[in-house]
């Protein structure tokens, strides 16, 4: 739609367009229609009576596939964006023009309460999955919101607390993601967060919106605010705001008219506000008017059974417990099994169209009456000491034992943060009670945020991790646990030994209203890889039924990208999937860089015996640091290690590339170092002329020591306009101004 219908709005009706019409509708002014917002990302939660934006308040059925804490587990883009396409079919169907999501922020520690929100503790894993879901979405003429933007990694005070992060940071962790999906995905809309950043108001945040986003990445859309985090309308409009949600009160449109015609709002930012709500009012009559079909609930059960069961991690198999026989008896222990936890709390919270059990559909795979139930814990802890004996004992009598663990709805939600990482106390002694009588036990994990599994690893011989599932979880558990999915799912966060090594430990979830990101740019694996701290699993893990091998890595570079062949071998007995990870680190620096960090992956699937050659292309960008002297991404010259592996710590082979380097030009000033100074190719001249007016205080004999002084290392922080004070005359002083000026120009 052209916006220049729009453009001789009167001021009203401009500030009217920049907010909404009720709690999850805009308002309908000239050629712009009213449009549908609902909550996301795993599943559609349109409500249509009461209305409220913690899922409390019922909505209409729709499809609830894994949340992003399974999602990623897929590694799988394409999977991925079906489920993008799916959400989309579903969106359209109920009348939703955008669909809120993907959330896509870190995950920088594992208290966080809406870490099932989220994909990862990567932002290139994050951003190429949320870039997939979001062309998934947008396919069918549904519109993402990519949230929640930025540095939203906490629930305690989130709307006043400040997320205090350094430049380089801030680009290379917490905006990755961000600029990677919109630079390439074009969602509809962003959605400011409630937090501040360096103290800033998001919604308020000039830098963020305008600056970042539209000046530098080319968002075009239109900026939404999380429902309730616009604190000054005026100032967030004047920020680069578009939207504020939730509406139904004009009590905000009249403050921006009465600052516009009072002067101190400019009506620029007006004026960008309303065309940016036209265009978005343009895609979404195009979106209505493209013609899908209804979605078939049916094919899409099936579709999150598939994905469900790609999102499983098989973390330990010890002894080849699993798969599970047809044939064997089977204990199925855990209050989960009955009634799974398969999706957050909070806004997400998607009523879904069915449900399946795992234990019914466990008894639906197994050989008939061979499978037995006993509930072993509540979630509440009230009946342990009577469901546990009946529990061990069920299991001692059986072949094998399968245990679900996890974590409750009421232990973990949208709204406030996890004090600790612990499975509930109930829950492991019943574990350790049934190993000591049933030797063949597998624990299957269901959690929303990362729970310490160093007692459970040391218990359980197998360990399936689910995190969350969707509505089919039931059905993939037991496709993975018999063996009809062999499972390829990779963990997408670290698993530390305990809390206490967590990078943001100490620094979270913050103190009056002020999180210091204390731990920098050494996030998740960087954290433990720069530190050499032993963790339970890595990020990247996941085992097979079969196994892979790598072999014949090449790695070749030209002026663009880096590219990677190698060839995978499935060395075992069954058809399976590997995901390969590649990794590259620059060991001689000069900044500071994590020991490897993730910067692409791919997936094969390889029937036994068979062998592909895969190749892995990396754009020569991906290489680049964020250089807080010149405020921009650069590529260091030099040495790189680009390395194929199974997970951060299961690196299988690596090859060393020289890759050319980006220009820098640092301007020379008085407060340049020597050391500095000695590494500019360009500043010979400067050079010469010191060494002929150093003060006398500072000169060296012929082997550059004086007094018994390395006088190159004492000199090397010194600024070189700091030679005054050791005698240079004022005269000397200009002079070499001088110099420096012609160095610069």
């Amino acid at each position: 739609m052209s916006t220049s219908s729009n453009a001789g709005l009167p001021i009203r009706q401009k500030a009217a367009l920049g907010s909404g019409a009720d709690f999850w509708t805009t308002k309908a002014i000239g050629d712009v229609p009213s449009m549908v917002l609902t909550d996301g990302p795993h599943g559609v939660r349109r409500q249509t009576g009461a209305t409220d934006h913690l899922g409390l308040a019922g909505s209409e059925p729709a499809t609830c596939f894994p949340p992003a804490v399974g999602l990623g587990q897929s590694w799988d883009r394409e999977l991925v964006r079906k489920v993008g396409e799916a959400l989309g079919l579903e969106a359209r169907n109920l009348g939703v023009d955008v669909l809120l999501g993907p959330g896509i922020n870190i995950k920088r520690d594992p208290r966080c309460g809406r870490n099932f929100e989220y994909y990862s503790e990567d932002p290139v894993l994050t951003g190429v999955l949320g870039s997939a879901w979001v062309e998934g979405l947008q396919s069918t003429g549904t519109g993402a919101s990519l949230k929640h933007f930025a540095a939203n990694n906490a629930e305690h005070d989130r709307m006043r607390a400040s997320s205090d992060v350094d430049e380089r940071t801030l680009r290379e962790i917490y905006l990755r993601a961000f600029e990677h999906i919109v630079r390439t995905s074009d969602p509809w809309t962003v959605m400011c967060s409630y937090n501040r950043i360096n103290g800033v108001y998001a919604a308020e945040n000039h830098w963020l919106l305008t600056t970042v986003l539209r000046d530098e990445w080319g968002f075009d859309g239109v900026v939404v605010s999380d429902w309730g985090a616009v604190r000054d309308r005026v100032a967030a409009v004047a920020a680069g705001l578009d939207l504020q949600m939730p509406g139904g009160t004009d009590v905000p449109d009249m403050a921006v008219v009465a600052a516009a015609e009072a002067g101190t709002l400019d009506s620029a930012p007006v004026d960008r506000a309303a065309a940016a709500m036209a265009r978005l009012g343009g895609r979404a009559l195009q979106g209505r008017n493209v013609t899908v079909a209804d979605p078939d609930r049916t094919a899409h059960h099936a579709l999150a059974r598939e994905v469900a069961g790609r999102c499983i991690v098989l973390l330990k198999n010890d002894a080849a417990v699993l798969p599970l026989s047809r044939g064997h008896h089977i204990a199925v222990i855990g209050d989960f099994a009955a009634t799974p936890r398969y999706q957050g709390g909070g806004s997400s919270h998607v009523n879904p169209t069915e449900v399946d059990s795992p234990l019914e559909e466990i008894r639906a795979l197994a050989s008939p009456d061979t499978v037995s139930f006993a509930r072993g814990f509540t979630t509440d802890g009230s009946d342990d000491d009577f469901l546990r004996p009946a529990a061990v004992e069920t299991a001692a009598a059986a072949d094998v034992a399968v245990v679900f663990l996890g974590l409750a709805a009421t232990q973990e939600s949208e709204g406030f943060d996890r004090e600790n990482i612990e499975l509930p106390t109930e829950q492991l002694a019943l574990l350790a009670e049934v190993v000591a009588r049933q030797p063949n036990t597998v624990a299957v994990l269901a959690h929303g945020g990362v729970v310490r599994l160093e007692p459970v690893a040391r218990l359980a011989p197998a360990i399936l991790d689910g995190a969350l599932l969707g509505q089919a979880a039931g059905g993939a558990l037991a496709d993975v646990l018999y063996g009809r999915v062999n499972p390829s799912g990779r963990l997408t966060e670290t698993v530390p030994a305990r809390l206490q090594d967590t990078p943001a430990y100490l620094n979270f979830p913050g103190e009056n209203s002020h999180i210091l990101y204390g731990e920098g740019q050494f996030v998740g694996y960087r954290w433990y890889e720069a530190r050499g701290i032993d963790v339970t699993y890595p990020f990247g893990h996941g085992l097979s039924y079969t196994s892979f091998d790598y072999s014949d890595l090449i790695v070749d570079v030209d002026a663009s990208q880096v590219r990677v062949r190698l060839t995978i071998t499935n060395t075992g007995d069954r058809t399976g999937r590997e995901v390969v990870q590649i990794y590259t680190s620059k060991s001689e620096s000069t900044v500071a860089r994590p020991v490897r960090e993730l910067t692409e992956f791919a997936i094969v699937d390889l029937q036994p015996g068979s062998s592909e050659r895969i190749t892995v292309s990396i754009e020569r960008d991906a290489m680049a640091y964020w250089d807080v002297r010149t405020h921009q991404w650069l590529v260091e010259n030099g040495e790189y290690d680009v390395s194929a592996g199974a997970s951060s710590r299961d690196i299988r082979a690596t090859a060393r590339v020289t890759i050319a380097g980006d220009p820098v030009e640092i301007p020379l000033t008085m407060d340049t170092t020597f050391a500095e100074l000695m590494a500019d190719p360009n500043a010979a001249s400067l050079l010469e002329y010191l060494a002929a007016h150093a003060p006398g205080g500072m000169k060296a004999d012929g082997n550059g020591e004086a007094a018994g002084i390395d006088m190159a290392q004492m000199m090397a922080s010194i600024p070189i306009g700091r030679m005054a004070a050791f005698g240079m005359s004022a005269d000397e002083l200009e002079r070499m101004q001088r110099v420096i000026d012609e160095i610069n120009e």
